[in-house]
């Protein structure tokens, strides 16, 4: 065989999920490399091999990234995400939590030995802006996974049983094709099924969900998010393996995402202090985007990096955005 060859069952076998395969093509390009005297890249693609051997062995098999059609391309928008959970500023407890679902996908296999189910039906609950969304693209970067958002627009219809049968496609592809499934905004179809505003449908569609969630056996991650907890029916909490809470940055964690955001774009001697009490109160996201802005308006007066001055006048405006926005939420 070739090394061309080799290469393409290689990817193959690797593609498949094919582990028995892919080591016995790997051990025989290490023979092919000794035949030809190269000794040492032999004896250091058989350590790799050995040392893949000893590891866990997953299971799990993950997909190539391709995009839903038909029916199923109006309800689900799929991705392949970069993002990693070093990217996320986050409390202790939450990364505990996020770094706890990475290690059990990871070691699935041992788990399932053992009669044991790792975590993946997770429900993200907090405040507009606070890493929600970014959790679940660094979920599905950390796991090589696709990511598929769940638009609930499409999802959701006014005639009796579609949403549902709509529900169940996604479901199926859930089970068909390992990936990160997101629910944003979940609260739309997992509100209290005692609400008196609630219609029928709504409350058949919850009950759908909660049935299906509760069967579904699949591989794949169900994640989950909302900004308004309260309002979610209490069956949800008993479907999801974890609930994890998102709250605003404190003082360490704003100057922590402002010194990532705003690194080799500063000039001059940064008041951090200054900068921090003046974010106090937004959200990650809101952050980000003031530095964002500074670092834009700096570009086009002709400058190269940032004033302590120009992160102070966007954060000043994101904040005026933010008790804007509050005064007309309370009016309405």
């Amino acid at each position: 065989m070739s090394n061309a060859d080799q290469l393409k069952a290689l990817l193959k076998s690797h593609r498949e999920g094919d582990e028995l395969h892919f080591y016995s093509i790997a051990l025989q390009m290490a023979a092919m490399e000794a035949r030809k005297g190269n000794g040492r890249a032999a004896e250091e693609l058989k350590q790799m091999i050995d040392a893949a051997k000893a590891g866990p062995a997953p299971i799990l098999k993950t997909v190539a990234l391709h995009q839903p059609r038909g029916d199923l391309g109006t309800l689900l928008i799929a991705s392949y995400p970069a993002s990693r959970l070093s990217d996320l500023v986050a409390d202790a407890r939450l990364r505990i939590q996020l770094d706890r679902v990475i290690r059990e996908q990871r070691n699935a296999s041992k788990l399932s030995a053992h009669g044991l189910s790792a975590r993946r039906k997770l429900l993200f609950v907090g405040p507009p802006g606070t890493g929600k969304t970014l959790t679940a693209a660094a979920l599905a970067g950390e796991l090589a996974l696709p990511l598929f958002v769940v638009r609930l627009d499409a999802l959701i219809t006014k005639f009796m049983g579609e949403s549902a049968a709509r529900l169940r496609q996604v479901f199926e592809a859930i089970a068909s094709t390992r990936g990160v499934y997101f629910f944003d905004e979940f609260d739309a179809i997992g509100s209290q099924r005692s609400n008196s505003n609630d219609v029928g449908e709504a409350r058949r569609i919850l009950n759908s969900f909660l049935l299906m969630l509760e069967q579904d056996q699949s591989q794949s991650l169900i994640l989950a998010a909302t900004n308004h907890a309260a309002i979610l029916d209490g069956a949800l909490l008993r479907r999801f393996d974890d609930v994890l809470q998102y709250r605003l940055p404190d003082a360490e964690q704003i100057e922590v995402l402002l010194q990532n955001r705003l690194a080799g774009h500063l000039t001059g001697r940064v008041a951090w202090k200054a900068l921090v009490k003046k974010a106090t109160g937004l959200s990650y996201a809101e952050i980000a985007k003031a530095t964002e802005d500074a670092l834009k308006e700096a570009l086009i007066q002709g400058e190269s990096a940032v004033t302590t001055k120009q992160i102070v006048a966007m954060l000043d405006e994101r904040s005026a955005m933010r008790d804007a926005w509050r005064q007309v939420s309370e009016a309405v």
